[in-house]
């Protein structure tokens, strides 16, 4: 139940303050184990081996092993789940009927080959796998399920093929946020392979990862260091998918309160990873780009733009400037520039990135419109500099900046409006979550821009030297929290933290902004109910942020 109320005092009738509660979800993506069939290996018959070089995949960097129990089974850590593909073409209701009629198959050390079990086991997983792909996880629940009863029936309780059948059920759960079942079948598939390897084996390293990444996402983040700590001891020193754990456990340790081991830890990854003849790929860019952050939450600015321009020197070389990549990589080196107080290095940088999107993207595309916010802000943010040197200079820029305000808002309101027809036109089955993000990002950036022209109208008002500030500050502000009113009651659009952020500035910057043209105790009578209601919408906004903030690992 929405509490409404009104602004008392000159504000009445002007915004609408409502108390909402925000309901945040989080998610914490994870790496999965697959086990996956390979045929046509001459492998020794009832041993295991490990093959290094020869199972390097090409896109993945994926460090795989291998389980030859008559048929080859792999393992592999990426970035996502990934789960067991169990025969390339077991996959068809006639391959499952042909499983029934298939014979036991037995090799001269007594071990099984094939028999019925395992070729279901095959069938229910791939198929299994397929519904996972597509969604379908209730579907994929009943096949994993399948899939390990046949595994236990054909490769025995404690075979590697059942840790396996564990990892892929115990993915799904993770998917489904059911850890209280996910959990146990981890610890299943550990326990087995331990037993079959031995605890240092990489396979069980591989595992460990999962487990790791299982607990990240509750945010257990000292089971979660335990577990790559095992796993990154196993690997052994300057192997690329060490570094890749070193790079995880150097984020959970850097969660944990540890900074500077942290920092130590990803800075080896990245060592390792360069080293590797990897230095330019997006895996060493996402380690750059995390260690940055970290130098700029501790203020040291000038190792986090030194980073951010290697990133920047990364992608110009890879991927030329006219690239959105790139673009990317340049909006990263801005917001250090701006944090450093560098507002000219950011303008002229803003400057260029305009430039080049404007080549790119449509005219009317709401990266343009943002890109056009943080460039007026940047002038804002040097104009006392360029004051110094040349006043008639500087108000020159204020006006250049204000064209360029209006012209992102044009931009904002038109996806605003695009959004908001969309959004009538079907109730019944929804916006798709594309145009919402967008209607995210257009309404963050028309609240900006609006700030950013209220803080420009104060700036003007102050070099004529008046007591008190034109309508035009106040009007750009109420403005600011009509609109986010206006979209309120869209969560999916208002509730996320870039957007209530500058919601909060406009709220913060009006409130200031009132009680400094109170000038006479008539003024200052009314301004008072207008202030505290205000201030209770701050703390409301304030306090909804927190709890967002606190949901997030």
């Amino acid at each position: 139940m929405h509490l409404v109320r009104r602004v008392a005092g000159p504000l009445a009738g002007r915004i609408r303050l409502s108390s909402r509660s925000a309901n945040p979800s989080s998610a914490v993506t994870a790496i999965g184990v697959s086990a996956i069939s390979q045929s046509g290996r001459n492998i020794p018959s009832g041993k295991f081996c490990f093959g290094r070089s020869s199972w390097w995949s090409k896109d993945n960097h994926s460090l795989l092993w291998i389980i030859a129990a008559g048929q080859s089974v792999f393992i592999g850590m990426n970035d996502n789940p990934v789960l067991a593909d169990a025969s390339i073409q077991s996959n068809s209701k006639t391959e499952l009927e042909a499983a029934e009629t298939t014979a036991l198959q037995k090799i001269d050390d007594g071990s099984v080959v094939s028999n019925i079990h395992t070729s279901k086991w095959r069938v229910f997983t791939d198929n299994g796998r397929e519904f996972f792909l597509q969604g379908k996880l209730d579907n994929a629940e009943t096949l994993f399920l399948s899939a390990l009863k046949e595994a236990k029936e054909g490769f025995g309780e404690k075979d590697p093929h059942v840790a396996s059948a564990c990892n892929n059920l115990a993915e799904l759960y993770r998917v489904q946020k059911e850890f209280s079942k996910a959990e146990p079948l981890y610890l299943e598939a550990i326990k087995i392979l331990e037993e079959s390897f031995g605890p240092e084996d990489i396979r069980v390293g591989a595992a460990l990862h999962n487990m790791g990444q299982f607990y990240l996402a509750q945010r257990k983040w000292e089971e979660a260091s335990k577990c790559y700590e095992i796993k990154g001891r196993v690997l052994g020193f300057n192997n690329p998918d060490y570094a890749d754990t070193m790079y995880h456990l150097g984020t959970v340790i850097f969660l944990m309160g540890k900074q500077a081991d942290a920092e130590v830890l990803i800075q080896d990854s990245i060592r390792i990873t360069e080293e590797a003849g990897q230095g330019e790929s997006i895996t060493c860019v996402r380690r750059l780009r995390y260690l940055a952050q970290i130098y700029s939450r501790s203020n040291r600015l000038v190792e986090a733009e030194n980073v951010h321009r290697k990133v920047l020197h990364i992608m110009e070389l890879s991927k030329g400037w006219k690239s959105m990549d790139t673009l990317m990589a340049a909006q990263g080196l801005v917001q250090t520039l701006l944090l450093a107080g560098k507002f000219g290095d950011a303008q002229e940088l803003l400057e260029r990135c305009l430039e080049t999107q404007k080549s790119l993207l449509p005219e009317d595309h709401i990266q343009n419109a943002s890109t056009m916010t943080q460039l007026a802000k940047a002038v804002l943010q040097n104009f006392d500099t360029l004051r110094n040197k040349n006043l008639s200079e500087a108000v020159g820029e204020l006006d250049k900046a204000k064209d360029i305000l209006i012209k992102s808002m044009r931009i904002s309101q038109k996806a605003l409006d695009t959004l908001r027809k969309q959004t009538g036109s079907r109730k019944k089955h929804g916006v798709a979550e594309g145009t919402r993000r967008e209607g995210r990002v257009a309404l963050a950036t028309l609240l900006q821009s609006l700030y950013t022209l209220g803080l420009l109208e104060i700036k003007k008002h102050e070099l004529q030297e008046k007591e008190k500030c034109s309508s035009a500050a106040e009007d750009a502000l109420f403005q600011c929290i009509s609109v986010y009113k206006e979209f309120e009651a869209e969560k999916l659009i208002s509730d996320f933290p870039e957007v209530k952020t500058k919601y909060l500035s406009c709220l913060k910057q009006l409130s200031s902004l009132v009680r400094s043209n109170a000038v006479n105790q008539i003024a200052k009578i009314s301004t008072s109910a207008a202030v505290e209601e205000l201030n209770d919408e701050i703390k409301r906004v304030e306090a909804e942020i927190s709890r967002y903030k606190s949901s997030k690992p």
